[in-house]
């Protein structure tokens, strides 16, 4: 695994000031983005597909060059300390892009050695026993499965110890058992001190992962939150209470108090802000007591991420 950080007068891993990018097109792909990723932390970067994710990425990885704006990785411009800040950062793209002809070991060794890192067989061997691919060290490339193929990314992204990792859809294309490895793998990264910032299409995982979650649509960052903030502030609960026996319709004296009937009027449900202190559950069953409904069960649930994500895509559209 990486060395440890070393000493730093700043706490942040990277810094996007007011970034743009417009292609010869004249396709604005990002629009004055500005964000801070904190070292150490895991930050998922959320947006559907052409909302400028892999721009942001490849313009930190010195891939793309920027219309305008700035970016430092750890404390260094990323135009101006262009070798520094490469080999500080570790990319693991979303395509298989692997010689399908050189073994493992050769691959992953040939990767540090492009970063100017002197050969270091002990940390190779590290990596490769952390990502379970040391028994396969020898095998060429093009006899391992889809999920190995993309361990061997994450290794030679590991090759040179970067201190900022960028996943780029890590586990696309993987089983889920896959997947939960993977996930514990970058928890280990993490709290070896390697900031990891992943983009992702599945909404569990970066629920699952991310201490923060950063929204990007049409190039623009709609918000960024710490995962648990986001779901306190945005998401939504659901009070569903099972009746004893269904209505047809809802008494009057309960109309106007956003009452749903469900299941053919065997559950009623009734939804309400997460913030709402004033949301008084006891008042409501009173209520449908002294309209003489009874009920045999209910339960509450919770928004997921997803409903947030695609309620504020929405909000986008309209």
């Amino acid at each position: 695994m990486p060395a440890a950080a070393p000493a730093s007068s700043t706490s942040e891993a990277l810094r996007v000031e007011r970034l743009t990018k417009t292609y010869a097109g004249g396709f604005q792909a990002l629009k004055g983005v500005d964000l801070t990723i904190r070292r150490g932390e895991i930050f998922a970067l959320l947006g559907p597909n052409g909302a400028g994710k892999t721009t942001l990425i490849s313009i930190v990885c010195g891939l793309v060059n920027p219309s305008s704006g700035r970016v430092t990785v750890e404390g260094h411009d990323i135009a101006r300390d262009y070798r520094t800040t490469r080999a500080l950062i570790g990319l693991v793209p979303q395509e298989l892009t692997v010689d399908t002809f050189e073994t493992v070991w050769d691959t992953v060794s040939f990767s540090r050695g492009l970063f100017g890192r002197a050969p270091d067989p002990a940390h190779i061997e590290r990596v490769l026993r952390e990502l379970s691919l040391w028994d396969k060290r020898d095998n060429r490339l093009r006899t391992l499965s889809g999920g190995m193929k993309r361990r061997v990314l994450i290794a030679k992204a590991l090759s040179h110890e970067p201190r900022v990792l960028f996943l780029d859809e890590p586990t696309a294309g993987v089983d889920v058992e896959l997947r939960r490895d993977m996930w514990q793998l970058v928890r280990g990264l993490r709290d070896s001190g390697v900031t990891i910032i992943l983009t992702t299409h599945y909404i569990e995982e970066a629920e699952e992962m991310a201490d923060r979650i950063g929204i990007i649509n049409h190039g623009a960052l709609m918000l960024v939150r710490d995962t648990a903030e986001l779901l306190r502030e945005l998401g939504r609960k659901r009070l569903s209470v099972q009746l004893q026996q269904p209505l047809a319709a809802l008494p009057p004296d309960l109309a106007g108090l956003g009452l749903e009937l469900a299941a053919d009027g065997a559950e009623l449900h009734y939804s309400y802000d997460s913030r709402d202190r004033d949301a008084d559950m006891g008042a409501l069953l009173q209520r449908l007591h002294a309209a003489g409904i009874a009920f045999r069960d209910l339960h509450t649930s919770e928004s997921s991420l997803e409903d947030i994500f695609v309620g504020l895509l929405e909000e986008t559209r309209a």
